[in-house]
């Protein structure tokens, strides 16, 4: 008689555990993330295991993971296990498929890839990086020796009307060590949007609505300007993050771009990366101007370290940024400059240095001394809360800031 009742009570119990086991699995999934903000690492190992590895350890405190390998990137069914993996765990995802050019490399699954990524994945297929530092190769590659060696070949090219202005007295600019002011800025700029226009797997990447992803430390204004929907300023180098997070921030602001940042490396040796303090100030910062993505690079794999260049401290970083982000999120205003620096019209001087290039052909002219005194000045006075952007009748700065400053003016 009491066997009914005991078999009941445990049918009962069982019940209760799996609504429990459901409870819990669906809490930890919907778990609680920081609003308009992503915050991850990228992976740049060999192997899924590696990949599962490393987002096991962040799955927890980050929500992005961005798979940046090369040998990945040759393998459809590694990636396609790798982001399964990686949104089951809560993460989103951007993809890195390296570059689709007719000339060097064309893809053959990649793209059909990318665009069933959009229904296989929902919202937490973010988009493709695609490329990598298109002006920074702009700006510091040795085009001298590279036109002159080719220069047979762009006489003959179809664009030569656009081209050849810049052509045109090569060999006396590189007779002369000096280099005379530069004639056209204005040519060098659209010379540098036609490798944009010509881009076979940005273009198709542009039509299929695809988000478009890079990152860049210089000229982001022009990257923009190619088409890209999201530029993520590389803090590293010892360089400026503050006027990084200037010229991105406002370039995004100006063209109703998105903009984040990604830490690279400090060192070219082991440990490569920073330590977790700094790396965890350059993250704050970031978060505080109004970056909506912020990763870590995690390249390359140290020796007796699973996780790549990531050490403890640097985990440590990015779950204390996370626990901020998510117990107190930022204002609504957050990131808002207070003024902007206006450089001349396609002024495309990298600014990392008094002696910088322009445009990667021609060191710095008359300008340069008076932009770099008041560049210095403005981001001493205003820090985060300046913007840095150019002179361009298609996105005028009348009526977006509350104090303008024009390249040319006293600063006191």
């Amino acid at each position: 008689m009491k066997q009914p009742a005991i078999s009941s009570l445990i049918l009962i119990l069982l019940i209760v555990a799996a609504l429990f086991f459901v409870s819990y699995s669906m809490s930890s999934n919907n778990r609680r993330e920081p609003e308009g903000f992503y915050l991850g690492v990228a992976f740049c190992g060999n192997t899924t295991a590696e990949a599962k590895l490393l987002i096991d350890k962040v799955k927890g405190y980050t929500n992005l993971f961005v798979l940046q390998s090369w040998p990945i990137s040759n393998n459809e069914t590694a990636a396609t296990e790798i982001c399964d993996y990686a949104v089951a765990s809560g993460l989103n995802i951007i993809v890195n498929f390296g570059i689709n050019w007719s000339y060097t490399r064309v893809w053959t699954w990649q793209f059909p890839w990318l665009e069933a990524a959009k229904q296989r994945y929902g919202t937490r297929f973010l988009g493709a990086y695609y490329d990598d530092e298109p002006a920074g190769n702009q700006l510091d590659y040795n085009w001298f020796n590279f036109f002159l060696k080719y220069s047979s070949y762009f006489k003959e090219n179809p664009h030569k009307s656009l081209l050849h202005e810049i052509f045109a007295d090569l060999e006396d600019k590189m007779a002369n060590v000096t280099m005379h002011e530069p004639k056209d800025y204005d040519t060098e700029a659209a010379w540098f949007q036609m490798l944009f226009e010509n881009n076979d797997g940005l273009q198709s990447l542009r039509k299929a609505g695809i988000r478009t992803f890079t990152s860049d430390y210089v000229l982001y204004w022009f990257d923009y300007l190619g088409g890209y929907d999201v530029m993520l300023a590389q803090f590293g180098w010892n360089n400026s993050y503050i006027q990084d997070i200037a010229l991105v921030r406002g370039a995004a602001r100006m063209q109703n771009k998105s903009w984040g940042a990604i830490i690279t490396w400090k060192y070219t040796e082991p440990p490569y990366l920073d330590s977790g303090e700094e790396i965890y100030r350059q993250m704050h910062a970031a978060y505080e101007a109004g970056a909506e993505y912020v990763v870590i690079f995690n390249y390359p794999q140290i020796e007796d370290n699973p996780y790549g260049a990531l050490e403890s401290e640097h985990f440590e970083a990015l779950q204390k940024l996370w626990n901020e982000a998510t117990q107190k999120p930022r204002k609504a205003d957050a990131g808002q400059a207070e003024a902007v620096f206006v450089l001349p019209r396609n002024y495309g001087w990298g600014m990392r240095h008094p002696e910088d290039w322009i445009w990667g052909f021609w060191g710095p002219d008359a300008k340069s001394p008076l932009i770099w005194e008041n560049s210095r000045k403005l981001l001493s006075q205003y820090g985060t809360r300046l913007d840095i952007v150019y002179d361009d009748p298609a996105f005028p700065v009348e009526g977006k800031y509350p104090l303008i400053y024009y390249w040319n003016q006293t600063i006191q």
